[in-house]
């Protein structure tokens, strides 16, 4: 595995808009302050000239938003932070030259929509990414913990992040843009089998939504991925944004049908974006009757890598280290 330089306090950071843009005052007000903090710690930041744009939920047209990336992959800045997520970063990947990033390796981070870029990137070219917050996060005010672990994370401290106490069920209205998370809902981490969790395993996370729409296409590297790897065995970190606990239960048999579960030591799932069901499931019962109820691994759920804040920074492609008990979960990583 290829692990990037990590960021230094003069190090530069790239903000592409590889997915959607800022499409209301609130969020231009949001980026604006994200730029400024980052300034304050001692950081460059470039944004994309696409940043302050937004069309039926693209930032650009798909070849502008590749080429973005492209110039970022081969020009000076030290770290890539994706702008936001979205729906449609999937059709910037023909125009995508990855082999600039093999050049000249970097850390490439976001969340949700931009498991476009990072699953492709780890999966196929064995590069680390970072499956953490997107750059829009950094304009609340004030910072969660969550944030400032993210930062520790970048700057190569690898600390251990212990789930948060609180996460929020319904996001704040938009107001000034710098909105923080509105906490409501105690965290409780909580295992299929109700047995307390400790593994270890190669690790990699996304949006669900986004990695069954790249497997099988020649964006997804997973079964050269599970083969170099097996000897670690793979960690699943799975964060569902908008999939049905029905579209979940089939996506999960099509992942598995494509052996993507191989050698897998364990699953986890964050807290799902949107809690829906046609036929009263919870997510207990979701995986209960799922083909995951039959690998005979640790199941973790509602654990805090997800659209319902706080979420954890994982490194993708690093060996983590998962603890489950008592509704508290851990994760530390090594770089092997």
């Amino acid at each position: 595995m290829i692990y990037p330089k990590f960021l230094s306090s003069n190090s530069t950071i790239g903000v592409p808009a590889p997915s959607d843009g800022a499409y209301c005052k609130e969020y231009i007000n949001r980026f604006q302050h994200a730029k400024s903090e980052f300034e304050k710690m001692g950081f460059s930041v470039q944004l994309s000239s696409s940043l302050f744009q937004s069309e039926k939920g693209r930032s650009n047209h798909a070849v502008a938003r590749a080429e973005e990336i492209n110039t970022m992959f081969e020009n000076n800045v030290d770290a890539i932070l994706c702008a936001a997520g979205g729906e449609f970063l999937l059709e910037i990947l023909p125009y995508v030259n990855f082999e600039k990033l093999v050049k000249n390796p970097k850390w490439v981070e976001g969340f949700s929509d931009p498991t476009g870029l990072l699953f492709p990137i780890t999966t196929k070219y064995d590069i680390a990414t970072i499956y953490g917050n997107n750059f829009k996060s950094f304009g609340m005010d004030p910072y969660h913990k969550s944030l400032l672990d993210n930062l520790e994370i970048l700057k190569g401290n690898l600390i251990t992040q212990n789930s948060y106490d609180l996460f929020e069920q319904e996001r704040a209205e938009k107001i000034t843009g710098l909105e923080p998370y509105h906490l409501t809902d105690k965290v409780y981490w909580k295992s299929l089998d109700k047995k307390e969790v400790n593994v270890s395993g190669r690790i990699i996370a996304g949006c669900i939504d986004i990695i069954t729409e790249l497997a099988g296409t020649r964006y997804d590297g997973v079964r050269d991925f599970n083969e170099k790897y097996k000897e670690d065995g793979i960690i699943w970190c799975f964060d569902n944004c908008e999939l049905s606990k029905e579209s979940l239960i089939r996506t999960l048999w099509k992942l598995n049908d494509m052996e993507y579960f191989k050698y897998t030591k364990a699953i986890i799932f964050g807290r799902n974006g949107m809690d829906r069901s046609y036929f009263d499931y919870d997510m207990e019962h979701t995986l209960l009757d799922s083909v995951l109820s039959k690998l005979n691994i640790p199941i973790i759920y509602d654990a805090d890598i997800s659209h319902k804040g706080p979420t954890m920074t994982i490194i993708n492609g690093s060996i983590a280290t998962i603890h489950v008990e008592n509704g508290k979960g851990s994760i530390s990583f090594t770089l092997t």
